[in-house]
């Protein structure tokens, strides 16, 4: 990290005038590996640097984004520029801390990330010949820096594996793609995402007709992230402020089945995080336990406007945002019991594993399209549904929770098991 620039750029606020000012640096060293059709097709290397200079001049905030080299005058006077259109607005700085915070991950060379895809590739071919694979396997080494005129100063280096694999079977006129990942610290399965891969084939292999009515739903782990989405909007303190979340006036109160309990925990997960970028450390902190509503997530200004803090959640949307409410893991307490064992629970439903479109938003009503679907009956799989459709509300569903699994894994920044929920509606098309 440029740590001269940082140091230069507070300097030169601070003497044309700035009465506070934080620099925040971004850099990251991607090596990713690409497979296509089966063979590795590249290896590339990918480098960036990003800095981003907030300062208050004169009681009005202004912001400046660089990335890659840059003179610390030029970003100063742009700042300070900006900060002439913007309205007056408080400081909201941490104070002095230099705690000094564990390097997380550990750096894999691209021959194992090599030796990784073509071993997942190999495993799917070996039963599935005629599928077409593809994928992408990468290391990312991201280093973050906050430094403020309050003596703030700190910084993290973290190291995270990821994969992505997809296979393509072409059968007639009928398309599958079945595609899946990971994202971990320290080492990726390639033998687990191929089964994972292989067991969607399996299920695959005929064509059924989706039911049309309203019947239980399974979401795999894989699924699930869609229902949180609206869960995490509804606990942004931003949303509570501005009357938009349904559960403004409902702490102490239940707004999801006693089965579930929503959390956040810096130290889990390929996602954890020491500090936030406005400099606040991290904290373990319960949304919702067994059903009842605990907890908001804030940053600085929008906690002071609630009255409760912040809670370590103020993050920038990109570079030359200002820090606003956000997560940066999110986890579901798991349930007992695997994938199968919630299939068997099931006399009649539908497992959604892959969807077209996006969740409900805040309002929680929600209508998708199902990408990769499957019928069951008398707990067992019968076959693929195609050209179905799930609608309903998930607020509602998640009050409906039929059974949590204990399959839990992370999906993107969400830890989430496989769940069946109630209350849903399924539309699909008949085969001729």
């Amino acid at each position: 990290m440029t740590n001269d620039l940082a140091e230069q750029l507070l300097e030169v606020a601070m003497k044309a005038g700035a009465s506070e000012a934080e620099v925040y640096q971004s850099r990251s060293l991607s090596k990713p590996v690409f497979f296509e059709a089966n063979r590795l097709k590249q290896l590339e290397s990918n480098q960036s640097t990003g800095t981003a200079l907030r300062l208050w001049y004169k009681g009005r905030p202004g912001i400046t984004v660089a990335n890659g080299a840059v003179e610390a005058g030029t970003m100063v006077e742009r700042a300070i520029a900006l900060s002439k259109l913007n309205p007056k607005g408080e400081a909201q700085l941490t104070g002095n801390s230099q705690l000094v915070y564990p390097n997380l991950g550990e750096n894999v060379p691209p021959e194992t990330l090599v030796e990784w895809g073509k071993q997942t590739i190999a495993l799917i071919r070996d039963v599935y010949p005629d599928a077409i694979c593809n994928g992408d396997w990468e290391c990312d080494v991201e280093t973050t820096r906050l430094v403020n005129t309050k003596g703030l100063d700190s910084h993290y280096t973290d190291t995270t594996l990821s994969c992505y694999t997809s296979a393509e079977w072409v059968r007639g006129d009928d398309f599958l793609n079945v595609a899946d990942g990971q994202t971990e610290r320290g080492k990726l399965n390639p033998d687990r995402l191929a089964q994972q891969i292989l067991q969607r084939l399996d299920w695959a292999q005929s064509n059924v007709e989706a039911p049309t009515n309203r019947i239980p739903v399974l979401f795999t782990s894989k699924a699930a992230d869609m229902l949180w989405g609206t869960l995490q909007a509804a606990l942004n303190g931003k949303r509570v402020l501005e009357n938009a979340s349904p559960w403004g006036e409902r702490i102490d109160k239940p707004v999801v089945s006693p089965e579930l309990t929503l959390y956040q925990d810096p130290t889990l997960g390929p996602y954890s995080c020491p500090f936030d970028d406005e400099g606040t450390p991290t904290t373990h902190l319960v949304f919702v336990e067994d059903g009842i509503l605990h907890h908001f997530y804030c940053d600085r200004a929008t906690g002071n406007q609630l009255g409760i803090d912040t809670t370590g959640n103020g993050f920038r949307p990109s570079l030359s945002s200002y820090p606003t409410p956000g997560l940066f893991n999110f986890l579901i307490k798991p349930g007992s019991g695997s994938l199968q064992d919630l299939i068997e629970k099931m006399d009649n439903g539908l497992i959604v594993d892959q969807m077209l479109g996006g969740g409900g938003g805040i309002s929680g009503d929600f209508s998708i399209n199902i990408d990769l679907g499957y019928r069951v009956q008398n707990g067992q799989v019968i076959g693929r549904v195609k050209d179905t459709m799930v609608s309903g509300n998930i607020y509602t569903a998640l009050k409906q929770l039929i059974k949590l699994g204990g399959d839990a894994d992370w999906n993107g920044s969400c830890y989430t098991p496989s769940l069946i929920i109630d209350g849903l509606s399924s539309t699909g098309k008949k085969n001729s």
